[in-house]
Order: C-alpha cells, then sequence, then structure tokens
C-alpha cells in the first residue's frame, strides 16, 4: 500500500488537503510518526512538533499494553483487559508513573530543549504512521484535550477497524487512507518499515 513512511506521508498530506482540514500545528506521535508529520506539516504551512506516550505493559508482559500514559499524566486503561489478568493498583500506579516520567524525558529529548507549544485554543493535528491498539494514540489525544486544544483531528496512513472506530470517540475527527478487514499490524502495509533511530527522527523538526 505504502512504499515507506515518506510516501505515507505525502499521501497522507493530500488527503488532509483534500478534506479541507485546517490545522495550526501538526503534533508527530515519534518515532514513525514523524516523517509522516512532516509532509502534512509543510502542505499545510504549520509548524511540526511531538506529542508522546507510552504504553503500560501488562505484568510479565512488558509488549501487552493494558493502557497508556501521556507525557503530562494522562492515562488510558484498558479496564477489561485488567481486570482479566488481575492487575493490582500498586503495579497500575507504580507502571504510571515510571512511564509518564519516561515519555516526558522523550519528548524533552525531541525538542532539544526548546518550549512546549501552546496549544490552548489551537486547531491540533495529530499523526503517526498507523493505528494497531490505539492505546498510545488515545493518551495522545487526551494530553491534547487535556491542554485545552480547541479541535483535534487524528490523521495515520492506516489502521485496525476497530482502533480507528473507538478513537472517532476520542478525536473531533479522525482521517485514515486504509483501515483492511484483515488487520494483522501496521508495518504489514509498507514495503519498507525499519525502525526510525532518534536522531533520523529529530531531523525532521527542522524546517
Amino acid at each position: 500500500m505504502f512504499d515507506d513512511r515518506t510516501d505515507a506521508g505525502q499521501q497522507l498530506a493530500s488527503l488532509v488537503t483534500r478534506e479541507g482540514i485546517d490545522a495550526d500545528i501538526v503534533l508527530a506521535i515519534p518515532r514513525g510518526g514523524l516523517p509522516i508529520g512532516r509532509p502534512v506539516a509543510d502542505a499545510l504551512d504549520v509548524p511540526l512538533d511531538v506529542i508522546v506516550a507510552k504504553k503500560l505493559g501488562a505484568p510479565g508482559n512488558p509488549e501487552l499494553a493494558i493502557g497508556a500514559v501521556g507525557a503530562d499524566g494522562s492515562v488510558w486503561l484498558n479496564d477489561d483487559l485488567i481486570d482479566r489478568l488481575g492487575v493490582g493498583d500498586a503495579y497500575l500506579q507504580g507502571e504510571k508513573e515510571r512511564k509518564t516520567e519516561a515519555a516526558r524525558e522523550k519528548a524533552e529529548t525531541y525538542r532539544g530543549g526548546d518550549r512546549v507549544p501552546d496549544i490552548e485554543g489551537k486547531r491540533v493535528l495529530i499523526v503517526d504512521d498507523g493505528v494497531a491498539t490505539g492505546a498510545t494514540t488515545i493518551a495522545c489525544l487526551r494530553q491534547v484535550k487535556s491542554e485545552g486544544a480547541n479541535r483535534v483531528t487524528l490523521a495515520v496512513p492506516v489502521g485496525s477497524p476497530s482502533s480507528i472506530e473507538e478513537l472517532r470517540g476520542e478525536a473531533d475527527e479522525v482521517l485514515c487512507i486504509e483501515a483492511p478487514f484483515q488487520f494483522g499490524a501496521v508495518g504489514q502495509f509498507y514495503r519498507v518499515f525499519e525502525q526510525v533511530p532518534d536522531e533520523v527522527a529529530r531531523t525532521y523538526l527542522e524546517d
């Protein structure tokens, strides 16, 4: 479907333009969202910055997301999964505090000491390279809302149909080029889907 993230970003920029989306700033979810966000921000002629969230891993299985937390502490929890796994409050609180600090540090690393953008009253467009479970995306959306954004739009090249539908309840508008019924992972829809090193990802923040 997409050659690489740059191709996906260009296609997403075309969709955003066709849909007449207005934004004051584009916020990319690092690392993979930054190559997507650059062409979108350029097409809209607005600044590009980052919005960071970290997933909360299950006990003994850190890759299984039981929720996610934003750099400001905004949290989303998968209550059904937490109940099924019997995850205790003490574990959740510890994981939340640890991952909030990790998200805050990552955001500061990407900004290189630049101040956090003021998004109060602004129209914000959040982008990523795709949506699987939607956990970190929800945390990012809630973080932006808590900071007083006037309107929050999410735009991604590809996503799980169920996650995209759930995200419509979190954002004012959701744009997705494709939500294939047979969705396994985001990477299966890219010919090239390599990890984006932090030092490379940061270059996309440069005008």
